[in-house]
């Protein structure tokens, strides 16, 4: 196949031949001595003549004789270090100069040892035991597709890459002497692929390591410009399982998940499947509010709590909703907590953010508000739009008990028998597990919402496939596993509590081609037409289906003793994929 491939590639490319009974002439066959001789000799005599006109140039001074006096010897040293001086200064010995002058000339593109292959292939031809006619298709056959190379049990395919031309190199290396900033490549070149293959190749340069595992092709530049990434050099691949399908307030949804974490989405799959034989699972949302706390500072406490005491009277609200409405149709205010600490104090907004998760419409509002309390109490001054009181992408109490984005708590009752026979063990050992490990275990641990398994590995998965933030994973793990005993003790009541899953259908990562999809899978991509921010209320409850199932699952896989097992399996498996391949 290779030789094919030659052959074609000769037919297109033009090549220049060396008859191999020929024996070109070499540029040191003129030399009497060996190569190797020949240099060392050039060395001592240029460190020899050097020597010794430095002690005759020194003598002369010392007697006060003219330097442009000079004897026969002195000009025969000169002459000798004026021809080692050339020799080694432009030529650098013989075999230099035979890399010159057997330099193959441009319009040679193909290697000696590709030639010797199509030499042979050509034989091959020419000996066919059918003549050449006219009736005869004489044409090479096709070459067949390019297949992957497998080296190593890592697979390499052929990908295209993105030719720098001579302007290229010109901004490359602007950049890589600093003057050319690396981050406005985008607007002075308009092309945003263009930028990051020329960023990227710069910053190969300026670090002197290689990025040749990163994809940099088949990715869409221009749609995370001023909204996901900057200054991109590439894109991480992560694969995207689907594990269900998850039976949900009588829908069906295959949930992507995007985890580099073997086991994961099986053992996720497997709790779907429990929980469709068992009748499915039910999800309630509680409640729907982004939150957003700003910091405030006063000359005393006594004007702290004055803010305070006016932010929460019921008269006040009124006012205060048409002002913070104002940013966005989609934002509503649904209520203000505050906390005084000395002198400043913390205001908790929370409000309706539709089907976007919302952060950037709750600070226009917070905004809004805080102008408009600048006319009231002209000392306040604002010292930050957040003051950590949200509180966003950091494990709080605060989200714990008054929730943030999204809250819902999902339910499911397993039967016995699929207990026994699809997990593997039994409603009374669950019962057990789940009290003494997400429930007293995390209490000893001091857990701050953790009262779960790996509530944090579904969500991460699902944030991941579907666009969301992946950081604010923090809160949204925030997770109580709940098992009991039901129907006499036959089956088993299993629910987990989530009081601040934040996720949004529209803005950010969504947008995205990979994780519009996954969306799109979902039935909830983009804004619901018919009633506004439903798309991301059902995305909040498919993750916590997804988290119930996980939970079920897992907890089985450690109550039964298999935990270790399957993920000595998906984990540390050992195929060939080279021989799994072929």
């Amino acid at each position: 196949m290779e030789a094919s491939r030659l052959s074609s590639a000769k037919a297109l490319k033009p090549t220049k031949t060396v008859p191999l009974e020929e024996d070109p002439a070499k540029a040191s066959d003129a030399l009497p001595l060996p190569l190797h001789l020949a240099n060392a000799a050039f060395f001592t005599l240029f460190f020899s003549v050097v020597y010794f006109l430095l002690s005759r140039w020194r003598e002369k001074i010392r007697t006060s004789t003219p330097l442009h006096v000079v004897t026969f010897s002195e000009i025969a040293a000169i002459i000798a270090f004026v021809s080692s001086f050339i020799y080694l200064l432009w030529f650098f010995g013989i075999e230099f100069v035979q890399s010159l002058v057997f330099r193959l000339s441009p319009d040679v593109w193909i290697s000696e040892d590709e030639e010797e292959q199509n030499e042979v292939l050509l034989r091959k031809e020419d000996a066919r035991k059918v003549p050449c006619g006219q009736a005869l298709d004489c044409s090479l056959p096709s070459v067949p597709p390019q297949e992957p190379i497998f080296t190593d049990q890592k697979v390499f395919d052929e990908k295209s890459v993105t030719v720098l031309t001579e302007e290229d190199e010109e901004i490359i290396k602007s950049v890589v002497a600093g003057a050319t900033p690396s981050y406005s490549l985008e607007s002075k070149l308009g092309d945003c692929k263009r930028a990051a293959a020329i960023r990227r190749e710069a910053l190969q340069r300026l670090t002197g390591k290689s990025l040749s595992g990163l994809a940099l092709e088949g990715f869409d530049y221009e749609s995370i410009l001023g909204q996901c990434c900057e200054m991109p050099v590439g894109y991480v691949q992560i694969p995207v399982g689907i594990a269900g399908p998850l039976l949900l307030n009588g829908r069906e949804f295959s949930v992507p998940m995007a985890t580099t974490e073997g086991c994961l989405v099986a053992s996720t799959n497997r709790g779907c499947k429990a929980i469709h034989l068992s009748g499915g699972a039910t999800c309630v949302l509680l409640k729907d509010g982004m939150t957003r706390a700003p910091i405030v500072r006063f000359g005393t406490a006594k004007r702290a709590a004055d803010l305070k005491l006016y932010l929460e009277d019921p008269d006040n609200f009124e006012t205060l909703s048409v002002v913070f409405n104002r940013s966005s149709r989609f934002g509503t205010l649904q209520g203000i907590k505050c906390a005084i600490a000395g002198k400043n104090l913390y205001m908790r907004f929370t409000c309706s953010t539709g089907d976007a998760m919302g952060m950037n419409m709750v600070s226009k509002g917070v905004q809004n508000v805080l102008d408009f309390l600048q006319t009231d109490f002209p000392d306040m001054d604002v010292l930050g739009i957040s003051g950590n009181f949200c509180s966003d992408k950091k494990p709080a109490a605060v989200n714990w008990i008054e929730g943030r984005g999204k809250s819902v708590v999902c339910e499911a009752i397993i039967k016995g028998d699929v207990v026994r026979k699809v997990l593997k063990t039994s409603v009374e050992s669950l019962v057990e597990l789940n009290m003494l490990k997400n429930l007293t275990g995390s209490a000893m641990a001091g857990a701050l919402g953790g009262f779960n398994a790996h509530a944090s590995n579904l969500v991460s998965a699902v944030y991941i496939a579907t666009g969301q933030d992946p950081a604010q994973n923090i809160e949204s793990s925030h997770c109580i596993t709940m098992m009991e005993a039901v129907n006499d003790g036959k089956d088993l009541h299993i629910s987990v509590t989530m009081p601040s899953i934040e996720v949004g259908t529209v803005g950010g990562g969504t947008q995205l081609a990979s994780q519009s999809a996954c969306l799109n899978l979902l039935g909830v991509k983009g804004a619901s037409k018919e009633m506004p921010g439903a798309n991301s209320r059902t995305l909040a409850t498919v993750v916590a289906g997804a988290v119930l199932a996980g939970e079920l699952s897992v907890m089985s896989a450690i109550s039964a003793g298999h935990l270790v097992n399957s993920h000595m399996k998906y984990n540390r498996s050992s195929t060939d994929v080279s021989k799994a391949s072929s």
